[in-house]
């Protein structure tokens, strides 16, 4: 098995506290959470794509957290990942450190940066039953107002309708952008399969919330 995960940022006590108010105790609350989610769930011979912002600390706590998590570990390098730089790392634990890469996933395409792409490579390919062939997979942008414009900027792309130039025909513009971050799935790492249920079902109640708050709106200015 494949999995995905973003933005862990192990031992943060900010993160915890202030950006994403995660709700532990303490940075090493939320530690051993997510290393008992993530090993719960990945066997020792599962791969885990890291999208970045792994850890927090340096070199020498960094090697021991990742001696206890399960998997054959890739890294696709975030902004927050300093202990990259630090002599006491031990960059042998993944199998690959990368700023980007591309990766097949059952005959998908996945496309892995840290930081979102708007335009990704092969956005536009679809099967032979007109389902996406490419998903463009990022964190950084955690849960915060850059994610809810990206969800606009998705909502929006699929909206408008182009004419493909190879069939003549009209259709949406295809933009499969999950992001994977780790507080989204509980702390857990996902299949793409399962970023892209967990996906759905999230951007779906972020609508009918949107929803439900113009109906408000609407009313409340008629009155």
């Amino acid at each position: 098995m494949r999995y995905y995960i973003a933005d862990c940022h192990f031992f943060s006590t900010i993160l915890n506290e202030k950006m994403d108010k995660r709700g532990f105790a303490d940075a090493e609350e939320m530690n051993a959470y997510m290393i008992q989610r993530w090993n719960r769930k990945v066997r020792p011979n599962d791969e885990v794509v890291i999208l970045g912002d792994f850890s927090e600390e340096k070199g020498e706590k960094t090697n021991a957290l990742l001696r206890k998590l399960h998997g054959r570990l890739y890294l696709i390098e975030g902004n927050h990942d300093h202990y990259l730089d630090n002599p006491e790392f031990d960059r042998n634990r993944f199998v690959w450190i990368k700023s980007y890469a591309e990766m097949k996933d059952n005959r998908r395409k996945v496309i892995l940066s840290h930081y979102p792409i708007f335009c990704y490579n092969g956005q536009y390919r679809r099967d032979e039953r007109g389902n996406p062939r490419t998903y463009m997979l990022y964190g950084h942008v955690h849960d915060s107002m850059d994610e809810r414009l990206i969800d606009m900027f998705q909502k929006q792309t699929r909206n408008i309708r182009r004419t493909d130039f190879k069939t003549g025909q009209e259709d949406g513009i295809p933009c499969q952008m999950i992001n994977c971050f780790c507080q989204f799935s509980d702390y857990e790492p996902l299949t793409l399969d399962e970023w892209i249920f967990f996906d759905r079902q999230r951007r779906q109640k972020l609508e009918e919330k949107e929803e439900e708050w113009y109906s408000k709106n609407r009313g409340e200015k008629a009155k």
